[in-house]
C-alpha cells in the first residue's frame, strides 16, 4: 500500500477521512471532547469537484453580485451535506440506550455571518445531539443580537460537568436550551 501524502485533494475525501477519525475516537472512548476546524475562513480553496474553479474566500467578497453569491451558497451546502452525512452516520451508531449522536455535542458554524462585510454578528451556528438527554434538538433559538458566544459556549461546558464561572466574553448562560 503506498503511504499517503498530505491532505486529499477532493473535500468530501478529507472531510470523511477526518470525521471517521473522531468518530472511531468516540466509539472506542478515547475522547469526548474534538476541535475540527473544517476550513479556513481565509482559504482560496477551489470546488472543481461541484464545478467551482474559484478560491473560496475571494468569492466570499461578492460585492453583491447574484452569480458570485450562488458559487458561495454552493460551497456553503457542500459543506453542510458533508455535516448532515457525518450526523447520519453518528446516528447509525448504536451507544447504549440510544445513538451515539445522542451522546454527543457537536457544534457546527462560521466565525463569519458575512465575508463580503466581515460580520461577526448572527453567526450562522448549531448544536446537533443531545448531549446525553442534555439538550432537545430540532429547535431553532434566536437570541438577543448582544448576546455574546461565550455564552453558548459556557452553557455547553456546564452541560460537560466542568465547574466554571466565567469563559471569554460571556454575560451568562443561555435560556432556552431545556438542559435536563
Amino acid at each position: 500500500m503506498d503511504k499517503p501524502y498530505g491532505v486529499p485533494p477532493d473535500f468530501a475525501e478529507h472531510f470523511k477521512l477526518m470525521t471517521d477519525m473522531i468518530t472511531v475516537a468516540f466509539q472506542a472512548d478515547l475522547t469526548r471532547v474534538v476541535t475540527f476546524l473544517v476550513t479556513r475562513e481565509g482559504t482560496s480553496r477551489s470546488y472543481r469537484e461541484i464545478g467551482i474553479p474559484d478560491g473560496h474566500h475571494p468569492l466570499t467578497h461578492h460585492r453583491g453580485d447574484p452569480a458570485t453569491i450562488e458559487k458561495v451558497t454552493q460551497i456553503n451546502s457542500y459543506h453542510v451535506r458533508q455535516v448532515a452525512g457525518w450526523i447520519e452516520k453518528l446516528k447509525s451508531i448504536r451507544e447504549g440506550d440510544g445513538s451515539l449522536l445522542d451522546n454527543s455535542m457537536i457544534v457546527y458554524g462560521a466565525g463569519l455571518s458575512d465575508g463580503n462585510r466581515h460580520s461577526h454578528e448572527d453567526l450562522p451556528t448549531m448544536i446537533v445531539g443531545r448531549a446525553g438527554g442534555a439538550f432537545k434538538p430540532g429547535r431553532r433559538i434566536v437570541y438577543r443580537k448582544e448576546t455574546p458566544m461565550s455564552n453558548m459556549f459556557l452553557s455547553m461546558i456546564d452541560v460537560m460537568g466542568v465547574p466554571v464561572e466565567h469563559f471569554g466574553d460571556a454575560t451568562g448562560r443561555l435560556e432556552g436550551l431545556d438542559l435536563a
